[in-house]
């Protein structure tokens, strides 16, 4: 595999295999596009076929690989075989491709299993043009959300070039590719239909750890169905479950969706995101037996006490790590999110100093994020971040698992970037929502949704779905008084102080504030108590 070009050559044996799963080609299609064909796996395949196509057109833009391909293929089998020098990312296919034959067209192959960002890092020369082809916001592109896999850009390129061609795709790549696929074409309504995702084994084929599947699906007039069959294997016979399109969101299991589906809606209060640095080894500090405190390269640190709040990482959350015995202990430069650190100087000349001796880990973030920023600038930051109270999950693990954070020594828990949370002043509030989001309805709901084989499953945009109201209509409310109770008593735990919930009533006067939550997400008196 050439590293610097991202992509992985298919197996002869595999052809096979999915040539075999497609039944007889030359029967259903007469003309086949493989737009990155490297060796020619796919071409070759097709031409040991029973029933070839009429025509194959292969795009490659290795110069080498098309010459030897060329050889291969002159005079095969009457088949028409042309290789076009080009890069995917550049070639028109709409008009730069030139066919001698008309008919059903099926565009097959393996693209690139690599991301743009990756391609950059490895500083290739053929990387997708900078375009905004999934319509994202300025602020998602920031913070890596726009980041995409180059398979999912060269499918859904081919899409919009070809889709008055009506033709069909059928393709080897990541899962996550295929269901970005189905969620653009539901976006911007191409037509699209009967389509199903076999899974495969990409360690045994590729030699790759991720979950990669054979996707398939049609455009054509009225083909407007977006959902999608999920299949185990290759061989399997019926699908395990079926993806699906419901109020502009991908579903994972339709069948669970509908059951689950009164709690879709938009979340009462705000997730946010924990704090981002990219320079553990500076700013996460470990604090010993004695109360010292050490950074990653084993240095003692001696800053002010105003700026470093206890820190819980994901994996503590998941874990149900008890918060109150972390001895991690976070540096926080900023107060709200663009603040000039400059002022450190004067304030806290301890903490300034000691940035000043790092400087040069902050100096080596690579994320665009921090490009026109302070010099010691974090992201993820402002009066949420310092909220007392938070209601916390991990977004990188396969099972959500909510917790109540309370402070820890007087000072507010602080998150990392795996995670997310709701910042709430009032701790039985907290305790009412960990409640409701801990229930088995919203479980459900969320696995439903959810994608498990994600990298990062749990999100801000899945967690912003659920109608925390819609779920609290559906529960014993007297059991819910019990369990916000029990909550409530962990957090005034870590407070050091007595909480009780009194019943049914004040239940009812929490849930009555959940209308409420988007409008208090800042406490200015307890911003002041803290710097």
């Amino acid at each position: 595999m050439p590293e610097h070009l991202g992509d992985y050559q298919t197996p002869p044996a595999l052809v096979d295999e999915v040539l075999k799963v497609l039944g007889p080609i030359g029967d259903r299609w007469d003309r086949v596009l493989e737009p990155t064909c490297g060796h020619g796996a796919f071409i070759e395949g097709l031409l040991r076929c029973m029933k070839p196509p009429r025509e194959i057109v292969g795009v490659e833009l290795q110069s080498g690989l098309v010459a030897r391909a060329a050889r291969a293929y002159s005079g095969t089998r009457g088949v028409s075989v042309h290789l076009h020098r080009g890069s995917a990312y550049e070639v028109d296919f709409r008009n730069d491709i030139v066919w001698k034959r008309s008919g059903p067209l099926l565009v097959i192959g393996n693209p690139p299993w690599v991301t743009n960002s990756r391609l950059g890092a490895l500083r290739s020369d053929n990387v997708p043009r900078k375009t905004n082809f999934k319509r994202m916001r300025g602020i998602d592109a920031l913070t890596g959300a726009a980041n995409f896999d180059v398979a999912e850009f060269v499918i859904i390129k081919i899409m919009s070039e070809l889709v008055e061609r009506e033709p069909a795709f059928c393709m080897l790549c990541k899962t996550t590719v295929a269901r970005n696929v189905l969620q653009h074409a539901a976006n911007v309504g191409l037509p699209f239909a009967n389509a199903w995702m076999r899974r495969i084994d990409a360690r045994r084929w590729f030699g790759a750890s991720v979950d990669a599947c054979l996707f398939f699906f049609e455009m054509g007039r009225g083909l407007t169905s977006y959902e999608m069959q999920v299949f185990t294997s290759l061989e399997a016979k019926s699908p395990e479950s079926v993806v699906g399109v419901r109020n502009s969101h991908l579903v994972a299991d339709l069948t669970s969706y509908e059951r689950t589906s009164f709690a879709e809606g938009h979340c009462q209060a705000v997730w946010r995101q924990g704090v981002k640095h990219d320079v553990a080894k500076t700013v996460e500090l470990t604090r010993d037996s004695t109360g010292s405190l050490y950074n990653g390269y084993g240095e003692r640190v001696e800053v002010e006490g105003d700026r470093l709040f206890p820190l819980v990482k994901g994996s503590d959350l998941f874990n149900n790590k008890d918060p109150l015995k972390t001895s991690r202990w976070l540096i926080v430069t900023q107060k709200e999110l663009g603040e000039d650190t400059n002022h450190l100087r004067n304030t806290s000349p301890a903490l300034w100093q000691y940035l000043k001796e790092h400087s040069g880990d902050f100096q080596l973030r690579k994320s665009s994020i921090y490009k026109g920023r302070s010099p010691y600038a974090m992201f993820g930051i402002g009066s949420y971040t310092f909220s007392p109270f938070k209601v916390a999950v991990s977004g990188l693990h396969k099972r959500p698992v909510f917790r109540t954070l309370g402070p820890i020594e007087g000072r507010p828990v602080v998150l990392d970037d795996t995670c997310y949370f709701i910042p709430s002043y009032m701790a039985d509030e907290a305790g009412l929502i960990a409640a409701l989001l801990n229930s088995s309805l919203c479980k459900d709901f969320i696995q439903s949704v959810c994608f498990w084989d994600s990298k990062r499953p749990l999100t801000k945009r899945l967690l912003q779905r659920i109608d925390l109201k819609a779920i609290a209509s559906r529960l014993d409310l007297p059991e819910l008084a019990i369990q916000v109770e029990q909550l409530v008593e962990s957090m005034g735990r870590a407070l050091k102080e007595g909480s009780k919930l009194g019943g049914l009533r004040e239940i009812g006067e929490v849930l009555a504030r959940l209308d409420h939550l988007n409008v208090r997400d800042k406490e200015p008196s307890y911003q002041n108590s803290l710097f």
